[in-house]
């Protein structure tokens, strides 16, 4: 028997996150995903009277494709792909990798060229259709979490199928309060950052592109950060692992950087001139996310977090950088994790990953888990 979780959440992304419609074409890309709950996608967007595609990935299957990858190759790839994509109004991922690391050992340079390749697709996905992502849990995942699986299974379905709607007032005055914004100032270990955020918007994000979800993301000024920030969180980008990820910044640059691996992290950083400036700032507020799993779609949620992103800008909220790199990188806040503070325009926003102001104490844990 299907657990009636699964039913919940599969009604959750072709419902409340991508709100299918009749006769809308989605397309829904399972990587290393139980058949039982694609068909159970399958199921849940025939209801709403849409048109389900299915693309099925194994990730080793994509390791030896990325290990002789060639121009030519992928430039057909990515042109067959496109046209898909163009006929799509919805594009639903979920993404159960049983190991994060598999394609680790794929040389930089062919990584480099999939990535490159394959842009337009995502540029389309992104801009074009109502698309979501969604990680799905697997043994690894609990390993990495700390958890055993039974627990991180309950735990992923319990973040999964959260309440999303209670975020709403919280993250609108969010929202606002960043599309005020001039000057944002971060303080914490090792982290003081200046930048600007003036005329670049805010997108407040409730489950309608990540499952889970809980963020409200601006970008910087692209020239406009000074500073330094170290992250610390670890992180996995490109089949890596990184840790300790320190950046220095100037006339919104990276000139500095390090980590547990630097030389393969100043690789990531010159894959193109975009790379080198941040294309996204966010506040993270998740109150069932609380610590690190090395998955960003986790990590880049979790309560009293920020991330400050190296490379591609967002078209609906950014400063016009294009780059190849889009990486997630995040640091927590609160108390544990040695605490600091956000301010705007000299106002004290969150302080040790609590937010201050009336209006955003909604989107503090106690109150987005019924408890204030």
């Amino acid at each position: 028997m299907i657990d009636p979780r699964l039913t919940q959440l599969a009604d959750v992304l072709t419902g409340f996150s991508t709100e299918l419609k009749p006769g809308e074409r989605v397309l829904i890309d399972a990587y290393d995903v139980p058949d039982e709950f694609v068909i159970e996608l399958v199921r849940a967007a025939r209801r709403r009277g849409a048109l389900p595609y299915v693309n099925i990935q194994h990730v080793r299957v994509t390791r030896e494709l990325m290990l002789g990858a060639e121009k030519e190759q992928y430039q057909t790839t990515a042109e067959v792909e496109l046209q898909r994509m163009k006929r799509m109004q919805a594009y639903i991922a979920v993404r159960g990798s049983p190991n994060i690391f598999e394609t680790s050992d794929v040389p930089s340079a062919r990584v480099q060229l999939v990535t490159k390749m394959l842009k337009p697709v995502l540029d389309w996905r992104v801009q074009k259709t109502k698309w979501m992502v969604l990680r799905w849990p697997s043994s690894p995942m609990a390993q990495q979490a700390g958890m055993s699986t039974e627990a991180f299974e309950d735990f992923f379905l319990r973040v999964c199928t959260l309440d999303y709607a209670r975020m709403k007032p919280g993250m609108k005055a969010l929202g606002d309060l960043m599309r005020r914004t001039d000057r944002v100032q971060i303080k914490g270990p090792g982290t003081d950052l200046r930048f600007s955020i003036k005329g670049i918007g805010a997108i407040e994000c409730g489950g309608r592109r990540n499952i889970p979800d809980g963020e409200v993301y601006s970008c910087p000024v692209r020239e406009s950060v000074e500073g330094i920030v170290q992250y610390n969180a670890p992180t996995v980008y490109l089949g890596t692992s990184f840790d300790h990820v320190r950046l220095v910044f100037k006339q919104g640059r990276i000139v500095e950087a390090t980590a547990n691996n630097t030389k393969r992290l100043n690789e990531i950083l010159d894959s193109d001139a975009g790379a080198r400036y941040v294309g996204e700032f966010a506040l993270g507020f998740n109150p069932h996310v609380l610590e690190p799993m090395r998955d960003i779609l986790f990590d880049e949620k979790i309560a009293g977090s920020f991330h400050f992103t190296p490379g591609q800008a967002y078209e609906d909220c950014g400063n016009g950088n294009k780059s190849q790199v889009h990486w997630d990188l995040v640091c927590i806040q609160r108390p544990e994790y040695g605490g600091g503070e956000i301010w705007f325009d000299g106002k004290l926003i969150r302080k040790d990953g609590l937010f201050v102001p009336k209006a955003l104490q909604k989107l503090n844990p106690d109150y987005l888990l019924g408890k204030g």
